[in-house]
C-alpha cells in the first residue's frame, strides 16, 4: 500500500478512518430492511456481504421485496419480475406505474424543497404547495398538446421551476430531458435535435460567479433549429426578451388551477432522456424508464444513503448532471431535497459550507474535485462551521484518492459517514456505494450495490479480487438503459456495452474489488472525456476545435485515472495549417471556442502542437493508447505500430511521458 501525505500524518489506501456506531447501524434504514425481510420472507443476515450475496444471486427475490418494502404502487401487477437476459432483459413486463406519483405521495406542510441561490435567494415549497405547482405546470403542459411519450426539452437550472417542469412532464407520461445553460449551442442542438421535443422550455440567461450571461440570441437559434418547431417557454431570469414570437411565460404555463393525476405507464416506459457520449458520432441519448429509476433510487438513497423524512438532502449539481437526477428522487424517499443554483466558488471556496450549516443539511453531496479544492485550499469547513446536523458526505465524479478522506475527517467532522460512490450517467445510479453498517477506509468505496452484481474483469475476462480489473455486471440492473432514443434496433446500445463480453455489462472503469468487499475506482478505462462527474465524448470536442481554420487534426485526451489524480489533466494535440504557429492568441481562441460550444469544465489545460496525429490503418485516432502512454505505459504494450497508418506518429507522446517522469 502507499502512503499518502495529508501534512501532518501519512494515510494509506485502506487505513481504517471511520466506524458506524451500533446505535447508528440499529437506527439505519439497511438495518429496518433487514429487520423486515426476516419478518414477511424469513430471510436472516448476519452481515451486509450475506445481504449483498442474497440481493444479486436472488435478483427475482430481492427487487419486489424492495418494492413492497417502499410501498410501491403498481396500478397493474407484473407477469413476472425479469425476463430474458442481457442485453435484452426485462423488468417487471405486465407492470404499470407512475415515478411522479412517489415523488409526491407526500400532501403534508412539510417543506419538500428549500432553493438557495448564489446572490442570496431563498425560496421553499412545502409537499402540499409542491403538488399543487405541478398540476398548474402539468394542466400547462396538457394545453400545448403534450401527453404520454411527447418530449419536454428543458434548458433551466437548477431551480425549483425545473423540478415543477420535470414532474409534470413525468406525471403525463412524457419524457423530460434537461441541459444546463452553461452548455454551448452545439452541445445543446447535438441532444435535443436528436429527441424532436414538443416543447422546448429556456431561461433567457443564468448568473454564476457573481457574472451575468445573456443567452437570448442563443435561444432564437436553437429554438429555430430544433425539427418541429416546438412550443416555447421561458423562465424570465435576466428579463431579456428571447425574440421568439408566440412563447409562453412560465408563469403563462402554471397559470391555471388544477388537480393532480398520474398517468399509469409500463414499468419500462422512458421516464427521461440523459446524455453520454463515446467516442464517435453525437451524444448517446440514454432512455431510462419509470420503474427501473424509481427502485433504483428508493434503494440507492433509502438504504445506503440511509435518507429518509427529517433527512435535507443536498447535492451539488447542474441540470446537466445525472446527480440532479439522482437528488430530486431524494423526494421518493421522503427527505427534503435542497437544490443550489450558483458556483460552488462564490463569493469564495467556503460557500457551499455557509449553505450546509444554515439549512442544517443532514446529508451533503459534492464532488472529489470540489473536497480536493478545499483541501488544497487549507480551508477548516468543521471548525468555521456549526455542522452538527451533517452525517453523511456524499462524493463523486472522480475518485477521491487516500488523502482526500484523510482531510474529510481531518478539517469536516470526524463523525461522519464519507460516502463515496461510482456509477454513471448509463444507469443514472452509482454501482458501488456508501453502506451504514460498515468501515471507512481511506480511498475505498464501502461496498458493491445491493442488486448491483459487480465484478473485476482481467485482460482475459477472469472476474479477479485485489487486482484492478475492468469494472463490469454479470446480471441486469434495473436502471439500465431501456435503450437509446432513435436506436430502433438497438445496435447502438449493444455497441456501447455488450461488445466487449458478450451478454456482460463493460462499463468502462478500471476497478479493484478488495478482499473484504470495498472497491477503489481508478478512473475511465475508456477515451471518454469525464471532468467533474460531466461525461463528453472526444467526438464533440473534435467538432468544435477541428472547426477552427487553422486546426486541421486533433486528439484530446484526459489523464483523470490510475495516477492518483482526482482531476487530472486534459490534454489537447493540434496539428496546426500550414503557416500556422500555436502562438498565445491562437491557444486562447482554441480555448474560448471550447468553454463557448462545449463548456467551461472541458477547457483544455495544456495545448501542445504536434506534427501527426496517431492513427490506425482505417483512420481512428489512438486515444486510449496514448493516455496510456502518458499514464506511463510502455510503447510497445499501449499500441503496435505496425497497426498505425504512420508507425512514427507515437515518438512525440513517448517523448511527453519520458518528460512527465
Amino acid at each position: 500500500m502507499g502512503m499518502t501525505s495529508t501534512g501532518d500524518s501519512e494515510t494509506f489506501e485502506g487505513r481504517l478512518l471511520w466506524e458506524p456506531s451500533a446505535e447508528r447501524i440499529l437506527r439505519s434504514r439497511l438495518s429496518a430492511f433487514a429487520s423486515w425481510l426476516k419478518a414477511e420472507r424469513g430471510r436472516e443476515f448476519t452481515s451486509y456481504e450475506e445481504l449483498w450475496r442474497f440481493s444479486v444471486d436472488e435478483l427475482e427475490a430481492f427487487w419486489p421485496a424492495l418494492a413492497e418494502y417502499f410501498g410501491v404502487r403498481f396500478h397493474t401487477p407484473a407477469r413476472a419480475v425479469l425476463e430474458g437476459k442481457m442485453p435484452a432483459a426485462h423488468w417487471f413486463p405486465g407492470a404499470t406505474l407512475n415515478y411522479a406519483e412517489h415523488a409526491l405521495r407526500e400532501a403534508s406542510s412539510v417543506e419538500a424543497v428549500v432553493f438557495r441561490a448564489e446572490d442570496g435567494r431563498r425560496s421553499v415549497l412545502s409537499f402540499g404547495e409542491l403538488r399543487a405547482s405541478v398540476a398548474r405546470a402539468r394542466a400547462g403542459l396538457a394545453k400545448l398538446g403534450v401527453g404520454r411519450g411527447d418530449r419536454v426539452a428543458a434548458l433551466l437550472p437548477n431551480r425549483p421551476e425545473t423540478l415543477v417542469l420535470f414532474l409534470a412532464t413525468a406525471s403525463l407520461g412524457a419524457v423530460f430531458s434537461s441541459c444546463s445553460p452553461e452548455f454551448g449551442v452545439a452541445s445543446i442542438l447535438d441532444r435535443f435535435r436528436q429527441i424532436e421535443p414538443k416543447v422546448f422550455v429556456t431561461v433567457d440567461g443564468y448568473r454564476y460567479g457573481g457574472k451575468a450571461f445573456d443567452r437570448a440570441a442563443d435561444v432564437r437559434t436553437i429554438a429555430r433549429a430544433l425539427p418541429g418547431s416546438p412550443a416555447v417557454v421561458v423562465l424570465p431570469e435576466l428579463g431579456s426578451d428571447v425574440g421568439l414570437p408566440g412563447a409562453l411565460s412560465f408563469s403563462e404555463l402554471t397559470r391555471d388551477a388544477a388537480e393532480l393525476a398520474f398517468e399509469p405507464v409500463p414499468f419500462e416506459h422512458p421516464l427521461w432522456i440523459l446524455y453520454s457520449s463515446g467516442t464517435t458520432g453525437l451524444p448517446k441519448p440514454i432512455v431510462q424508464g419509470h420503474g427501473g429509476i424509481l427502485l433504483e433510487h428508493l434503494k440507492a438513497l433509502g438504504l445506503h444513503g440511509d435518507l429518509g423524512p427529517g433527512d435535507r438532502f443536498f447535492w451539488f449539481s447542474t441540470t446537466g448532471w445525472m446527480m440532479w437526477n439522482y437528488l430530486v428522487s431524494g423526494l421518493a424517499v421522503g427527505a427534503t431535497i435542497v437544490l443550489y443554483d450558483g458556483s460552488a466558488a462564490h463569493p469564495g471556496l467556503d460557500a457551499l459550507w455557509a449553505l450546509a450549516e444554515s439549512e442544517r443539511i443532514t446529508y451533503f453531496g459534492t464532488s472529489a474535485p470540489f473536497l480536493l479544492a478545499c483541501k488544497k485550499a487549507k480551508l477548516l469547513p468543521g471548525k468555521k462551521h456549526e455542522l452538527s446536523a451533517l452525517r453523511a458526505l456524499g462524493t463523486t465524479g472522480a475518485p477521491l484518492p487516500a488523502d482526500g478522506f484523510a482531510w474529510v475527517y481531518a478539517a469536516i467532522k470526524s463523525d461522519l459517514l464519507l460516502a463515496s460512490v461510482s456509477g454513471g450517467t448509463d444507469v443514472c445510479t452509482a454501482f458501488v456505494l456508501s453502506c451504514p453498517w460498515l468501515p471507512v477506509h481511506a480511498g475505498e468505496i464501502q461496498c458493491r450495490g445491493l442488486g448491483a452484481k459487480i465484478e473485476a474483469f482481467d485482460a482475459h475476462g477472469r472476474s479477479v479480487t485485489d487486482e484492478v480489473g475492468e469494472l463490469v455486471l454479470t446480471e441486469p440492473l434495473p436502471s439500465m438503459p431501456v435503450g437509446f432514443w432513435g436506436d430502433a434496433d438497438g445496435s447502438r446500445f449493444r455497441e456501447s456495452y455488450f461488445s466487449t463480453y458478450p451478454g456482460v455489462w463493460r462499463h468502462g472503469d478500471w476497478i479493484k474489488i478488495t478482499g473484504r468487499g470495498s472497491c477503489v475506482i481508478y478512473g475511465r478505462s475508456d477515451s471518454t472525456l469525464n471532468r467533474g462527474g460531466v461525461r463528453m465524448g472526444t467526438s464533440e470536442f473534435y467538432r468544435v476545435v477541428e472547426g477552427l481554420p487553422e486546426i486541421s487534426d486533433s486528439l484530446v485526451i484526459d489523464t483523470g485515472s490510475l495516477e492518483g489524480d482526482a482531476v487530472g489533466k486534459l490534454w489537447l494535440f493540434v496539428v496546426l495549417a500550414p503557416g500556422v504557429v500555436l502562438d498565445h492568441a491562437l491557444e486562447h481562441r482554441i480555448k474560448d471556442v471550447v468553454r463557448r460550444d462545449l463548456s467551461p469544465r472541458h477547457v483544455p489545460d495544456t495545448i501542445r502542437a504536434v506534427r501527426v496525429i496517431p492513427r490506425t490503418l482505417n483512420g481512428k485516432k489512438l486515444e486510449v493508447p496514448v493516455k496510456r502512454i502518458l499514464l506511463g505505459a510502455a510503447p510497445e504494450k499501449a499500441a503496435s505500430r505496425d497497426t498505425l497508418a504512420d508507425p512514427s506518429a507515437l515518438d512525440a507522446f513517448v517523448a511527453l511521458a519520458g518528460e512527465r517522469t
